[in-house]
């Protein structure tokens, strides 16, 4: 096939819309990756003859599932369950599981996406899966929640294995959901081995594994600022979420001398000028983590303000979205760039609107893609695989310097892909994708049409 014969990126996105109608999340999360990488195939043959990224954007299996459960009114509820095996050609699947109303097929489908290319890039051999359920562990008892994760391992089982596909939690799935999820499994199996991240120390875990997608997201950001001779040390810095994401960005932001101003959850943000100190964040954890509050009672105790929306419009130097998919809207980025930011680090999945990222780049901002910029819980995760495998727990210092290394290596594998000839601005969304990409096309090729 010559080269121009190859169908270009609208040819090429139109067949996947085609083929995907109306999942408008995987849509985005396949034109992201391929806006950069057909410009960087353009003159290489074998990928186009091999058909390799659409092989990449067509998941290995999506498997779709009832899952029944009792309330404690003895009400029987019925909710769907998937998995999405995306791609394991450098190793096991591996993604989360999210339990949130809004789980559908498209949103599991551009997180497993996202998870291959995220998984290529921290350079440990793991594939990309994504998995969850319509499921909202909100409001519900520790019984409620017990059952219903009892009964979505009774199907999960059957597609899971430490060598296989290895899960681990997301939104709405925490430590309390691992440990029902991980009990059922071990009761169906009669085995005991590490088929599940984000474990309890008492069964296997890791530490640093809850902290650490904050920890690399602020890690990243350190990095790109260490590039262009600055670092996060006396920045203002904007974080949405107020969840296990924002509270560990927080802390490793405190530790390294910036100022926290803000945090947000489904009630509105809060603007602190103060900063949500070490004293503050250990309230808001306890709020979280323990009460279930919102951050509106953080108004009441701490005397600041608390409004609806999200915390895009406050003036700072540096943002950390740690909430949600699509949370910076195009609109939005232009506000944080006339406002003054300097930089963005992702530490949610997807969360800046593709017109926005394209705003962000134009702008010369530093951004940090997600599939970059919150890879640390993976490689923990990846971490964690070892430990289970080799039956030891190596100790926290050692992982933390693990960590910084692994986000090192990725910071410095995408600034290797994303600088322009003749210029100093490196394009952290162009890097990530292309050396993600290589990877693990790179591996699809030596396996032939598989």
């Amino acid at each position: 096939m010559a080269i121009s014969d190859h169908v270009n990126l609208e040819q090429f996105m139109e067949g996947l819309k085609r083929r995907n109608p109306g999942e408008i999340e995987f849509q985005q999360a396949v034109y992201e990756v391929a806006s950069n990488v057909f410009d960087y195939i353009a003159d290489k043959e074998v990928y186009h003859d091999e058909q390799i990224l659409r092989r990449i954007a067509e998941p290995d299996r999506v498997v779709s599932f009832r899952v029944c459960w009792e309330d404690d009114n003895g009400n029987i509820r019925v909710q769907r369950g998937w998995r999405v095996q995306n791609n394991n050609s450098i190793g096991p699947y591996k993604g989360g599981l999210r339990f949130h109303p809004s789980v559908n097929q498209s949103i599991l489908k551009f997180l497993a996406f996202e998870q291959t290319f995220k998984n290529s890039l921290t350079g440990l051999p793991m594939g990309g899966a994504k998995g969850g359920a319509n499921f909202n562990p909100k409001g519900k008892s520790p019984r409620e929640v017990m059952r219903f994760c009892q009964s979505f391992m009774n199907e999960l089982y059957r597609h899971i294995g430490e060598d296989t596909d290895i899960p681990a939690g997301d939104i709405g799935v925490g430590a309390r959901e691992i440990g029902y999820l991980f009990g059922q499994y071990k009761r169906l199996t009669n085995r005991f081995v590490g088929v599940l991240t984000g474990k309890g120390m008492e069964f296997g875990g890791s530490p640093i594994r809850t902290e650490a997608t904050g920890y690399g997201t602020v890690y990243f950001m350190e990095s790109m600022l260490t590039n262009v001779k600055d670092s996060v040390e006396g920045k203002r810095c904007l974080v949405s979420g107020s969840g296990n994401v924002a509270q560990y960005a927080v802390e490793k932001i405190n530790q390294l001398g910036g100022k926290v101003v803000t945090l947000s959850d489904s009630s509105g943000f809060i603007y602190d000028p103060n900063g949500v100190d070490e004293e503050k964040l250990a309230w808001v954890m306890d709020l979280k983590n323990v009460r279930r509050g919102r951050l509106s009672e953080y108004a009441e105790e701490f005397g600041c303000a608390h409004q609806a929306g999200r915390p895009w419009d406050v003036e700072a130097d540096l943002a950390f979205p740690c909430a949600t998919q699509n949370e910076i809207s195009t609109e939005e980025a232009k506000v944080l760039i006339k406002n003054g930011i300097r930089g963005v680090s992702e530490g949610a999945n997807m969360p800046t609107e593709q017109n926005g990222i394209h705003a962000f780049t134009e702008a010369r901002i530093l951004f940090a893609p997600s599939k970059a910029a919150n890879a640390g819980g993976v490689a923990v995760s990846g971490l964690e695989m070892s430990q289970n495998s080799a039956r030891i727990t190596w100790k926290e210092e050692e992982l933390q310097k693990l960590l910084l290394d692994i986000m090192t290596g990725i910071h410095d594998r995408c600034a290797e892909h994303g600088r322009t000839s003749g210029d100093d601005y490196i394009d952290y969304v162009k890097g990530a994708n292309i050396a993600a990409f290589i990877k693990v096309a790179d591996a699809m090729l030596a396996y032939g049409v598989v």
